[in-house]
């Protein structure tokens, strides 16, 4: 059944109004610093309460505003991992995951209990160490492992790899979607980094300033963003106005071409987005010419700047992302676009999968 959210709640200078049908898998939450991400997990753990709405976790309703039910924390069967862990820091390792499994009654239970979740963890030779002792992967799990054992229904992930450098960050980020595939429960997971949640979840809500801008499948959200922030946020850097000059073509003043879209053209288009790694100077469609103004090597592609010959004075470069093993010699004289990887980008209204269901 899983999670239903259709909650508000409002700060001074902040509102947040969030309406979501998680079916179950893998959902992540998607957004800049400050847009509500963290607010609607704490909501729906009950560690802060709406002004109004309903939240239901497989039928069972933890808050309902017209009924007066508010479940507190520890009746919701939800795990919670906070961003810094929030382990016991006199606690050992195995204590604090003993802490999960408060709901059993003999020690001696709880302590083989424990064990198993340690060597499930692989952190077998950390068992009696200290959360200072533990390096930051070390802590992770050990604060995934005391949430598992307590068996919750749903678990709650705010920016679970935030504190870990890049390296080991990779490593979690693979060694973490391992155990909640095992395990099997459902997962709200929230970050600001694109690239986890394409590689770690099965569908992606993007937020805004409060709302769920689009929800859906990732490589259709990354598809089909829909607007000109979900473009942004899902790392679109080729974004222009742009205006409806036909049922599928669009002109695009600051870039001065006319583009063939894959797919009809709705009213109130906005902009138009280009994906850096979409360029092709053998494309047979929207191929313009175009001047390269820079270039930056990466570790693994060559990030090409460049602009339309028929381009405004003044407007931003675009980006060209490209392989260093299919980087040319010099730049080509003309760059195309296949119309299907033309991003039609409208205003922020919610774009969902099923908009009338969720708001049921």
């Amino acid at each position: 059944m899983g999670l239903s959210i259709h909650i508000e709640k409002r700060y001074e200078g902040f509102s947040l109004k969030a309406d979501l049908e998680h079916p179950g898998g893998i959902t992540g939450f998607l957004g800049a610093s400050g847009c509500g991400k963290s607010t609607a997990l704490k909501c729906i753990a009950g560690i802060e309460k709406p002004d109004r709405g309903r939240i239901a976790l497989n039928g069972r309703v933890l808050f309902d505003s017209e009924r007066g039910i508010s479940l507190k924390p520890q009746e919701r069967r939800v795990g919670y991992l906070f961003q810094n862990y929030a382990l016991f820091p006199n606690m050992t390792v195995l204590e604090n995951i003993a802490c999960g499994l408060n709901r059993i009654r003999d020690r001696k239970e709880r302590r083989r209990l424990a064990g198993e979740a340690i060597e499930q963890m692989e952190l077998g030779g950390q068992a009696e160490l200290l959360p200072h002792q533990l390096s930051g992967g070390q802590q992770q799990r050990t604060a995934l492992a005391r949430m598992l054992v307590s068996e919750p229904e749903v678990l709650l992930l705010d920016e679970p790899f935030s504190a870990l450098d890049a390296f080991l960050r990779e490593q979690m980020q693979t060694q973490v979607s391992r155990i909640l595939r095992e395990y099997g429960k459902d997962v709200i997971l929230v970050s600001h980094n694109r690239d986890e949640l394409y590689y770690m979840c099965d569908r992606l809500a993007v937020m805004h300033e409060g709302r769920i801008l689009t929800y859906g499948l990732v490589k259709e959200v990354f598809a089909d963003p829909g607007t000109v922030t979900a473009a942004t946020l899902t790392g679109c850097k080729n974004i222009a106005a742009a205006r409806k000059t036909g049922e599928q073509e669009v002109f695009v003043p600051d870039w001065g071409v006319a583009l063939k879209t894959g797919k009809p053209i709705g009213e109130g288009l906005m902009a138009v987005g280009i994906r850096a790694h979409y360029f092709h100077p053998s494309a047979r469609d929207n191929l313009f010419p175009v001047e390269m103004t820079g270039r930056r090597e990466e570790p693994f592609e060559n990030r090409i700047m460049f602009r339309f010959l028929s381009q405004k004075p003044g407007t931003r470069d675009l980006w060209w992302r490209v392989p260093k093993d299919r980087t040319p010699g010099k730049m080509p004289e003309k760059l195309g676009i296949a119309p299907q990887n033309i991003l039609l980008l409208y205003g922020n209204e919610e774009k969902t999968e099923d908009k009338d269901k969720e708001k049921t």
